[in-house]
């Protein structure tokens, strides 16, 4: 099983932004949990991070021609800008992407409610913290999907 994790701007200031809304635990901490967690698990992971949109799609036309299982995406404000990140997804179609947020997007700004990507997803996960993004990764790599 090989997981794609891709995090989009200002994820790498986790812990150092708003920790009011996004927490404490920094990006490396998030970053070791993921990779930790899908030690234990016996899945293969590769985290990536940019704050450039066309890094976001180039890594989720990577998934799809490397043949990764799935992916993680949180696209960051993206989410509600992107037409481009949306069509990427649903051009990787029918490999399975969740988006996640680390925030309840829909409890904030009124902008924020809305997601380019959502109708392309499997799922969406927000407002769970960074235990969200192991949510994902169990959901993507469960056998009775």
């Amino acid at each position: 099983m090989k997981i794609m994790v891709i995090n989009g701007p200002n994820l790498n200031m986790v812990g150092i932004r708003e920790k009011n809304v996004y927490g404490t635990k920094s990006y490396e901490d998030l970053i070791q949990m993921i990779e930790s967690y899908c030690e234990e698990n016996q899945i293969e992971v590769i985290c990536r991070q940019s704050n450039h949109e066309g890094d976001l799609i180039d890594w989720l036309q990577e998934a799809y021609f490397e043949k990764y299982d799935g992916v993680v995406i949180n696209p960051g404000g993206y989410t509600h800008t992107s037409v481009a990140l949306g069509d990427a997804v649903k051009a990787i179609a029918p490999l399975p992407v969740v988006e996640v947020h680390i925030s309840d997007i829909s409890d904030r700004e009124d902008f924020r409610k809305f997601s380019y990507l959502a109708p392309y997803c499997m799922k969406q996960i927000k407002g769970k913290g960074l235990e969200g993004y192991l949510e994902a990764i169990g959901l993507l790599t469960r056998t009775d999907k």
